[in-house]
């Protein structure tokens, strides 16, 4: 479960990739890999278990001039797709 206080990681299985050529973010994993959109990308980028969702949602909310409540719910809706298809860790 993806709480404010949960410091997520992107899972070893998985990488972050900038493809050149398509000009986009893609977070790839064993046989498979998904397309981000630059929103999602900027949310994948600050998984580094450093951050908790609630820092992730400032420094968003901070970087695109919205109210952190506005975007709380898309950001943890991601990142719990992102948790249930194992591609997040959650660092103590």
């Amino acid at each position: 479960m993806i709480s404010a206080g949960t410091k997520p990681r992107i899972a070893s299985k998985a990488r972050l990739r900038y493809d050149r050529k398509a000009e986009r973010y893609m977070l790839l994993y064993p046989e498979k890999g998904l397309v981000l959109n630059p929103t999602a990308a900027e949310i994948a980028k600050l998984c580094t278990g450093e951050h908790s969702v609630a820092d992730i949602i400032a420094q968003l909310a901070a970087r695109y001039g919205k109210d952190a409540t506005a975007i709380e719910g898309e950001v943890t809706r991601f990142l719990s797709s992102l948790a249930e298809r194992g591609l997040l860790q959650e660092v103590d």
